[in-house]
């Protein structure tokens, strides 16, 4: 059960001085205009539901006239900071159609709707309090996962892009039954893909609602990839479990896709396939993954608890000694780096100290 998986409530990490300048390097830590405090003081706020009337549990809030102009002003700047270069020729031709707050969940982020009024094309963006957690699960996922992801941070507030797609348990709840077998042997595959990825980078938490399927057409077929959306449970928990997402119940109905449409040898070839590419990508950006996993192997990001039980358990599984020496999160994201590494060149030359 997802209960006796995880903590009750992960605590909040603040960014520390090696982190800070990691995020200065890599040009992620901006002065911004607005932070997330400044967004609190709403005066008022009403639900807001989807399209089947159900309540999504995010609110709508709303600002005194005077606030807002100049909420509005500032959200527009950064949106262009995070989406271009900071530029402000196009300012008049942006609109702050919506502000969400949301009021479940550790993050309590705010999603911020903004569209082009020469087009009437809109995105989102997310305004959240900076956590070192998440700080370094959209790092590791924009280096080693197939998929570029855009967000910066002053102080303690967090800006993130926001990922387009289905996500898990709307999809499996409304389109599933939908696909042709063939699709359904495709999601399968990605799912077993996504879940290697998870348990390699330490990703924990991705029950169906943390991720999102995304269809692409292509010719005469559509293309599925599954792709993170909550980073919070990153390198946190000590139950190796948690960074598995087969073990969610929530994704019960994929698991059963799995085994109907894979056989365990098909289960092995895309397992596989996964971890070879995530050393590739490894070694094709060295530099700045030893300075991430640095970062992380001078930040207390978990419990000592927690990284006590995780180590033990991935020895367990790999019988590696370096995760049973590991003393924090972040050595054993090395070590697990490493291993993969040494399996895919097999040999000892290849590391990431």
């Amino acid at each position: 059960m997802t209960e006796k998986l995880m903590s009750k409530k992960k605590p909040f990490f603040p960014i520390n001085s090696f982190l800070n300048e990691y995020l200065s390097e890599y040009n992620r830590n901006l002065k911004i205009p607005v932070f997330y405090e400044d967004l609190k003081r709403f005066s008022g706020s009403v639900s807001v539901y989807n399209k089947n009337d159900k309540d999504t549990l995010w609110v709508r809030v709303f600002y005194s006239e005077f606030e807002r102009k100049e909420i509005d002003l500032s959200l527009k700047k950064v949106y262009n900071l995070l989406h271009s270069d900071g530029n402000e020729s196009n300012i008049n031709f942006l609109n702050i159609d919506a502000i969400d707050y949301c009021t479940f969940g550790n993050s309590k982020p705010f999603r911020i709707k903004i569209r082009n009024t020469l087009n009437d094309n809109f995105t989102y963006f997310y305004v959240k309090k900076a956590d070192a957690s998440r700080v370094y699960g959209l790092e590791l996922e924009n280096l080693l996962s197939p998929y570029n992801l855009n967000f910066l941070i002053n102080n303690k507030t967090l800006i993130e892009e926001h990922v387009a797609g289905i996500p898990g348990d709307e999809f499996f709840e409304e389109h599933l039954n939908k696909c042709t077998n063939s699709e359904k042997s495709q999601i399968a595959k990605e799912f077993v893909k996504f879940n290697e990825r998870c348990m390699i980078r330490l990703l924990g938490d991705m029950r169906s609602y943390n991720y999102v399927i995304i269809p692409t057409h292509d010719f005469d077929q559509v293309i599925y990839k599954i792709r993170a959306i909550d980073f919070d449970q990153q390198c946190y928990e000590g139950n190796l479990k948690v960074y598995r997402p087969q073990f969610f119940k929530e994704n019960k109905f994929i698991m059963n896709l799995i085994k109907e449409r894979l056989d365990s040898n098909s289960v092995d070839q895309y397992k596989t396939e996964e971890r070879s590419i995530i050393a590739k990508r490894i070694l094709s950006s060295e530099s700045r993954t030893k300075k991430i996993i640095e970062c992380m192997s001078q930040d207390k990001i978990s419990t000592d608890e927690n990284i006590l039980l995780l180590s033990k358990q991935v020895y367990k599984l790999t019988r590696d000694k370096n995760f049973i020496n590991s003393k924090n999160m972040g050595e054993i994201i090395r070590a697990s780096f490493n291993y993969v590494l040494r399996n895919y060149e097999n040999r000892e030359m290849l590391s990431v100290n």
